[in-house]
């Protein structure tokens, strides 16, 4: 297996697919962003003792450093029979394009754009959190991060006046100090000028900044403050362009209506994940279901990802194939159909109805009276078929 793993959590999204693959029956090549190499070298060295400690082969996993050429070479690699790509819609399309000639399969974790409803029944004690959590953990860098916060609109104004103080309070620092801290830094400094320009646009048409919406220079480096906007429309970059960054992006849900809900959540790229809130378990499934995502959940938030058994993975641009799961463990594998007499001493052979050469006349309805016997819809048919089979002998 060829992992092209990415930046955000560099521990996790390459070690995933490495015991996958192993367990799997695979060796593993990894090419590692080239934002993350020190790290990457360090947790692959793990890989590798843990693997001899146990008795095996520590070269079944390998470590590949370097830029846009050596993911290129591990895509075009004769010896890789597939491709784990986790980035972003733009490079996916080329790895699709480097693996074509090959007919070489792939899996591609594009990111996502994921949203997150609250209906007018809930508590927003209860849910706050969530919304907190959705937005912000590792500051908004997450591939199935809450992006769209739909927000029912009789309980929008509350939401905002509640959870506006919530993001100020919120402490940003280096991780590895003594304070602390609740955002840390982005990981590239480019992804703060994107990030940038995105909360400008949004508020040059009409998006209303509560709190944030720059950099944070009172540290230094590469913080971007935790940001608030509501009054998010279809009109601006952000309500489409993933953000992967600290930013809470409020949008109305205008009448409480669901089915507006549900045309507003589809009106996206993206489709990775998404969640629902609402007092009624049945209605939050309901508005769910018809969210054109590769996963769901009612009343919760990234639990999936924590629930190591269920499959991973987005539709649209987020793109196809799932890790994890027993689906995932599957797509590390080649498939194959295998069949054996499973009675002893029993073979099987060909009847001598349909036998070549054979008598055609016999030999078809020989034919009938097995699809009838195997396929027939009734006790009846199936008997027909018998005689069939009898009268054919």
């Amino acid at each position: 297996l060829g992992i092209i793993a990415p930046w955000n959590y560099p521990f996790h999204n390459m070690l995933n697919h490495v015991l996958s693959g192993i367990f799997s029956g695979n060796g593993v090549v990894t090419k590692c962003s080239e934002h993350t190499s020190w790290s990457s070298v360090y947790f692959h060295s793990i890989c590798r003792a843990a693997l001899e400690a146990n008795g095996f082969d520590p070269e079944l996993v390998q470590l590949c450093t370097g830029v846009a050429e050596t993911g290129k070479a591990l895509v075009e690699c004769p010896h890789v029979d597939k491709i784990f790509f986790t980035g972003s819609p733009n490079v996916g399309r080329h790895v699709m394009k480097g693996a074509a000639p090959f007919l070489k399969p792939v899996v591609l974790e594009l990111g996502g754009k994921d949203a997150m409803v609250f209906c007018e029944d809930v508590k927003l004690k209860d849910v706050i959190p969530w919304a907190m959590r959705g937005c912000f953990q590792n500051c908004g860098q997450n591939c199935c991060g809450v992006e769209r916060l739909f927000v029912y609109e009789s309980i929008a104004h509350d939401f905002i006046a509640a959870i506006v103080e919530k993001v100020r309070s919120l402490r940003q620092g280096c991780p590895l100090s003594e304070n602390l801290v609740d955002c840390g830094a982005m990981v590239m400094d480019a992804q703060c000028i994107l990030v940038q320009g995105l909360v400008d646009d949004a508020v040059s048409k009409g998006a209303t900044l509560h709190c944030g919406g720059k950099r944070n220079t009172y540290n230094g480096g590469q913080f971007y403050e935790p940001t608030l906007l509501s009054g998010v429309t279809p009109n601006m970059r952000i309500w489409k362009e993933e953000v992967f960054g600290p930013i809470m992006c409020v949008i109305t849900v205008p009448g409480d209506n669901d089915e507006t809900c549900v045309q507003m959540v589809n009106d996206c790229a993206f489709g990775l994940g998404s969640s629902v809130y609402s007092a009624s378990t049945s209605r939050a499934l309901a508005i769910g279901s018809q969210f054109n995502t590769g996963m769901f959940t009612a009343n919760d938030f990234g639990v999936n990802y924590l629930i190591q058994s269920l499959p991973f993975g987005g539709v649209k641009e987020s793109g196809f194939g799932r890790f994890a799961g027993p689906e995932g463990l599957r797509s590390c594998c080649l498939e194959r159909s295998i069949v054996v007499d499973r009675i002893p001493g029993v073979r099987t052979s060909i009847p001598g109805p349909i036998d070549y050469p054979m008598n055609t006349k016999q030999g078809m309805g020989f034919g009938k009276g097995l699809i009838k016997l195997f396929y027939g819809d009734s006790v009846w048919v199936k008997a027909k078929g018998v005689l069939d089979l009898i009268r054919n002998a």
